[in-house]
């Protein structure tokens, strides 16, 4: 494998030789600090480019399931509510005139408690988390494309603009982590392509004041419906209100199959229309209002592959990795981050290049057994609230039963316990493991 020490023949364009490193990560949201900090707290040298500067905003409903909450403390942040963070106790489904509340389970792998915290102050958090391990965080970098050694196709390092005045400059390394969103330009640039049989989403929010800002359930909608046709079609996603606990709440939705949609629809005014019909005790109106509306695309089912080849790794949003059945994204990319940094650490003790490179291959084998057959089962369920049809005349009543609720929800947050006693847990855990992906 070459190391950033090699003379290679490189593509691309003009630029100063600022700095070499073992690992270059590109991009500070949660999937790239996330792998940043893991492979810094071994002593690996690791660059950390953000084409922002911190503070900045992401669009995200802010809550946080309890398999975040795992990875934030295993990377020693603080979790506690004198520190900053709302916690929440649960999920309150709504469908119709029902509403269930749900507690998050207590599990020997993940606690029982969610979190909420806003996507400025978050990102911000892990990337000094990261910088604090040992991290060299360059804010304020943005990546214009990779370094590729021309005799075997490797990415040997990036491109990049620093500043207001765009200075380019080179970084090098033998591994690079493309952890820069779903537009993500260095993979594309690797030809990494989309594929098209993997649906993606799309979310939109803003915030309202609200005395329900201290609700300890994060809050989701699951009829949620065209206004055009309220009658007869039910939008593949759901609405949420997650209260943010400083006087105001994240409102937003999020439509987990575009495609399955007839017609075009107006997602902000989506949002607009399905505010105005909350109860008068969340307070809502438009004055309330207290951001603009902004959207974001969900790359969802590990939609972009290969997850490594060629030394560049694809982590979070630039490898899909939003759960096609919720929408979540935040648990799975800082999951797929740490698997990165662990199998490149893994693959860098080594003691040879086909070692090394045999051992990066793991890295996608982490995330097909981690996230295929969950993923596999969260089309389906996306699929099937796309037809309503399919749903039969009952479909309406179905979506009210508490029975059937709770299997949502269980299916939703992705919590099983293998060897749990509840039949639905081990159910559900099954079939996440056995449901065919599709791959």
């Amino acid at each position: 494998m070459p190391g950033p020490e090699q003379q290679l023949t490189v593509g691309g364009g003009p630029g100063r030789l600022e700095d070499g490193a073992d690992v270059i990560v590109v991009g500070a949201g949660p999937a790239g600090s996330t792998a940043a900090y893991h492979l810094a707290r071994t002593g690996l040298d690791v660059l950390l480019l953000e084409k922002s500067a911190f503070p900045r905003e992401k669009v995200c409903g802010d809550g946080l399931t309890p398999r975040v909450v795992r990875q934030l403390t295993d990377m020693g942040v603080d979790v506690s509510e004198e520190a900053g963070w709302l916690h929440n106790r649960g999920l309150r489904l709504v469908s119709g005139r029902h509403r269930l509340e749900l507690d998050w389970p207590e599990l020997s792998a993940y606690p029982g408690f969610g979190l909420v915290r806003r996507r400025a102050d978050f990102d911000e958090l892990l990337a000094r988390r990261a910088e604090a391990a040992g991290a060299r965080l360059i804010e304020r970098a943005n990546v214009a494309g990779p370094l590729v050694d021309e005799r075997s196709g490797r990415i040997i390092g990036v491109t990049a603009r620093l500043g207001d005045r765009k200075q380019p400059v080179e970084y090098r390394a033998p591994l690079v982590v493309a952890a820069d969103g779903n537009s993500t330009r260095l993979s594309l640039a690797m030809k990494r392509y989309r594929r098209t049989d993997r649906a993606m989403g799309v979310a939109y929010r803003t915030y309202f004041t609200t005395p329900r800002h201290d609700d300890r359930y994060l809050e989701a909608w699951l009829d949620l419906r065209d206004p055009g046709n309220p009658e007869r079609r039910v939008v593949p996603g759901y609405a949420w209100v997650f209260g943010m606990g400083d006087g105001t709440a994240n409102i937003g939705l999020g439509v987990l199959d575009t495609a399955a949609v007839a017609g075009e629809l107006d997602w902000r005014e989506l949002l607009r229309s399905w505010c105005a019909g909350l109860p008068p005790e969340y307070g809502y109106t438009p004055e309330a209002v207290t951001e603009p509306v902004r959207g974001s695309a969900l790359p969802m089912g590990l939609n972009r592959r290969p997850h490594y080849a060629d030394g560049l790794l694809l982590v979070g949003d630039a490898g899909g990795t939003v759960s096609p059945a919720t929408g979540e994204g935040i648990a799975y990319a800082m999951e797929s981050g740490r698997y990165a940094a662990e199998t490149i650490v893994q693959a860098l003790a080594r003691r040879t290049d086909h070692g090394r490179e045999l051992a990066l291959y793991a890295y996608p084998q982490a995330l097909r057994s981690a996230y295929d057959g969950y993923f596999a089962l969260g089309r389906l369920a996306a699929r099937v609230l796309a037809r309503p049809r399919l749903l039969g005349p009952a479909g309406a009543l179905g979506l009210s039963s508490p029975a059937l609720l709770r299997a949502v929800f269980r299916l939703m947050v992705n919590l099983t316990e293998p060897n749990s006693r509840d039949a639905l847990d081990r159910l559900l855990h099954a079939l996440g493991k056995v449901a065919p992906s599709g791959r």
